[in-house]
């Protein structure tokens, strides 16, 4: 059985790309410092940003119409 890809919607593309962007600023944050606790306080949550965003890209190439 052979998948066929498609194209994601564009908001579906849009809301990766802000939440990519998101990740980065936190990331960056807390490696500067401006976040009580710096890069440990946040890294973890970086990391899951990065995940719903990559997720959301995936499931809106994967599923037509999504």
């Amino acid at each position: 059985m052979a998948v066929r890809l498609t194209p994601p919607k564009k908001n579906v593309f849009w809301f990766s790309v802000a939440l990519g962007a998101l990740a980065l600023i936190l990331y960056f944050v807390g490696i500067f410092g401006f976040i009580d606790g710096g890069f440990t306080a946040i890294h973890h949550y970086v990391f899951w940003i990065i995940v719903v965003g990559w997720a959301a890209l995936i499931a809106g190439v994967a599923m037509k119409g999504v």
